[in-house]
Order: structure tokens, then C-alpha cells, then sequence
């Protein structure tokens, strides 16, 4: 027999067996809660979407100024700092050398020239001579000969034995508008030499050490300069600091075409007044030899130092210069130097090789030009230069394969 159920019972199960044969509301198309909510939202996240800065307020940041973080997917932005390049320092080039300068304000000055003795021996070694920018070396009469040292691009603390000036150097002073520091001089002499000099001619009687120092001021051998003290000392005298067109001289460290071999040179004033150039391969220099302090008992060469370094004594250029040399006494001689404007003959050596030329002055006050026979500048090397005045009629000849002797000989 049948089971009776409850008629409540039997209503429940009627309504389940109806529910479960309608549509889902996925299938008929009706939005669910969740969805209607997901598709008023923003794109998702393949899109890009704004995001708050983690940049602090306080921290500064390099570039462009961006209020948010890039995602990953955002280009980060390029910084704008720039390295600015800065200018390479002008070389400022010593006009006596062809060199740059470590310190460009000594150029704010004159020339220094200080007479330097030769002779008698017993002054030897020389002081200071490898700092020169230049070296004159000219004959004074009984077979000897005297320096004019001359320091621009730098000094020296101790140059000497400082020596009685000549007529010379008030030529040579002129010409490079210098200042001159001798020791004294005949009263003659000390006339012209005051006369076109002026204030700045400075004997050691004037400036007393640190400018000229010695033990004995009064020894030919006993007294020394220092050329910066004596640079300063003329400053502040005559308030006369500086600079001046000292332009003239060529340098080019291209060796020329043409010239002969030169690997030894011998500059005669005496035959006991003999200097020797030897070229040195290694230095690209000529080194200085000269005659032994006893030359007259027992001849020989030896090297020339400084006695400040120790070292042999070396300069890039050696120029024979031949001008006139008149005799007004013994030992007083007068060598035409300004007023050259058709040239004498000068000779050059440099790097092992010997160049025909000439020399002028176009003015009284403007350095010596060397010039190829042609007339074109004639190309020193950068460097020191060692000027050896000889007489219009010294003799000049190669001795041997690469080997130049001159001879002085007046006028």
C-alpha cells in the first residue's frame, strides 16, 4: 500500500522540480552583481593606469620632475644633466724659446741679462747658464772671451761669477728691451752703459744680496746673481711689470730639408779660449766642452757643467754670428750689433746638422731675426739657444766629416 506523505511535503518538492527547469541567469543574458561592478570599473590591467608617486617631497631627484612612479610598462624618463666640456688652457709660448711656460707671469716683465765671466778659469764651473733662455758669448780682447746670459721663461737662483759689463750689452739689453746686472765697469763704459740703459742697468753695488751676494765683492770670481731677486727688485723700483713683444725668433720643431751634418763644432777666440759642441743623438742636443783650468800646462777638453745641477752643460741651438769687431783698445772692443738691416752671415746647428743663413736687426729695439738665405724665417729648434759672436773675418770650415771649426779673426 502506499506511503501517504504530507501535503506540504509534496508542495516543497514541486517547487525544486520547477526551479530546476528554468534558464541560469548567465545563459538568458542577465547581469550578475559582480559583473554589472566589473565593467563600470577602469580597463584592466594591460592598459596603462595612473599610479601615486613614491617620491618623496623632501628628496630631490635628477631630470625632468615626475609626480608619479612609472610602472614597468612606462618609459622612464631621460635625465637632462649635461657635462659641460671645458676649454683647454692657451699654451702661453716664451717668444726667447718657442716653449710653453709653467708660469705665464714671468713673461709680465723685461728680459734679465747678467754678465757672466769666462775668465780667468778658476770662476769656473759657471752658475745658472743651463736655465738661460739664451747665452751670448762674445771676445773682449786679450784672447778671452764673456757671457750675457738672459732669463725670461725662468730663473736661477745663483748665476755667475758675475763680471764688468761691455758696450755690447747695452746693444743686446736694447734689442730685447731687458734689464741688465753686471759687476761694474771702466768709467767709460759705465757712461754708455747708464746712458742708454738708464734705470735699468743695475750694478752689485746697487742691490745688495739677496739680489748680488758674494763672500768677496770685490773677486772676479766672488759674486753671484740671483735673476728672479733681480727682476723683483727692478719692479718694484720702477714699478715696471709688464710684458713686451719680444716676437722675432722662429721655432719649429720640424727639422729642416737641407743642412749638412754637424756632429762636433770648435769655436776658437784663443787657442787657449776653445769651446767644443758635441751633438748627443740621446738628448738631441749639443753638449759644451771646454779647455781644462790648466789648460797651459796640460791641455785637454773637458765637459761644461753648471754647478747648480752638477750637470753638462746642453742647448737645442748653437748660432755662430759673424758682425764687426773694432778694436779700441786691448781689451775694449766695440761689436756693431744694432742697425743690421741688410744681414750678416749666421750659421746654425741643430740636430746634428749645420744651415747656412743670416741674421738682422730690423730696429733698435726688437730681437734678432734669423733668416734662411732666401730671406724666410729660419727655423730654431724649441728650445735654448747658445749665440757665439765672431768677427766678419773668422774663418769658418769643416775639418773633418761632420766636423766645423771657426776661428776668430777681426774686424
Amino acid at each position: 500500500m502506499m506511503k501517504k506523505y504530507p501535503f506540504c511535503v509534496v508542495l516543497f518538492f514541486w517547487a525544486l522540480l520547477l526551479a530546476a527547469c528554468q534558464p541560469s541567469m548567465a545563459q538568458s543574458g542577465i547581469a550578475s552583481p559582480t559583473q554589472a561592478i566589473r565593467d563600470t570599473q577602469s580597463p584592466s590591467a594591460s592598459a596603462e593606469t595612473p599610479v601615486i608617486s613614491t617620491t618623496s617631497e623632501n628628496q630631490p631627484t635628477e631630470g625632468i620632475e615626475n609626480t608619479q612612479s612609472p610602472s614597468a610598462s612606462v618609459e622612464t624618463p631621460i635625465s637632462t644633466t649635461t657635462t659641460v666640456s671645458q676649454p683647454t688652457p692657451t699654451k702661453i709660448i716664451n717668444p726667447l724659446t718657442g716653449l710653453a711656460v709653467d708660469d705665464p707671469n714671468l713673461l709680465n716683465r723685461r728680459p734679465v741679462f747678467i754678465v757672466v765671466s769666462n775668465f780667468p778659469r778658476a770662476g769656473r764651473p759657471h752658475a745658472g747658464l743651463s736655465f738661460a733662455d739664451i747665452v751670448f758669448d762674445y771676445y773682449i780682447g786679450a784672447g778671452t772671451d764673456r757671457f750675457l746670459a738672459v732669463y725670461y721663461g725662468q730663473d736661477a737662483t745663483n748665476v755667475g761669477p758675475v763680471r764688468s759689463g761691455r758696450f755690447v750689452d747695452t746693444q743686446l739689453v736694447s734689442l730685447f728691451q731687458g734689464i741688465l746686472g753686471f759687476g761694474s765697469a771702466d768709467e767709460d763704459t759705465l757712461a754708455k752703459i747708464y746712458g742708454d740703459l738708464g734705470k735699468r742697468a743695475i750694478s752689485n753695488p746697487e742691490a745688495a744680496c739677496p739680489v748680488f751676494c758674494g763672500t768677496d765683492t770685490h773677486s772676479v770670481t766672488g759674486v753671484f746673481a740671483n735673476s728672479a731677486e733681480l727682476s723683483q727688485w727692478y719692479g718694484q723700483k720702477t714699478g715696471d711689470n709688464q710684458r713686451y713683444d719680444l716676437g722675432g725668433m722662429f721655432f719649429d720643431n720640424q727639422v729642416p730639408f737641407s743642412g749638412e751634418p754637424a756632429d762636433q763644432i770648435s769655436i776658437l777666440y784663443n787657442y787657449y779660449d776653445r769651446s767644443d759642441w758635441k751633438f748627443d743623438a740621446l738628448t738631441a742636443k749639443y753638449a759644451r766642452w771646454n779647455e781644462s783650468v790648466y789648460a797651459e800646462i796640460d791641455y785637454q777638453m773637458v765637459p761644461t757643467t753648471d754647478r747648480i745641477t752638477g750637470q753638462y752643460l746642453e742647448f737645442s741651438n748653437l748660432i755662430i754670428l759673424f758682425a764687426n769687431n773694432i778694436e779700441i783698445s786691448p781689451t775694449r772692443y766695440q761689436i756693431d750689433i744694432q742697425g743690421n738691416t741688410d744681414g750678416e752671415r749666421a750659421i746654425l746647428f741643430r740636430d746634428g746638422k749645420m744651415f747656412e743663413g743670416k741674421w738682422i736687426t730690423p730696429s733698435l729695439s726688437r730681437p734678432i731675426q734669423f733668416l734662411n738665405p732666401d730671406g724666410t724665417p729660419l727655423a730654431l729648434k724649441p728650445g735654448n739657444t747658445w749665440i757665439a759672436i765672431v768677427g766678419l773675418a773668422s774663418s769658418f770650415k769643416e775639418i773633418a766629416a761632420g766636423q766645423w771649426e771657426a776661428y776668430f779673426n777681426l774686424p
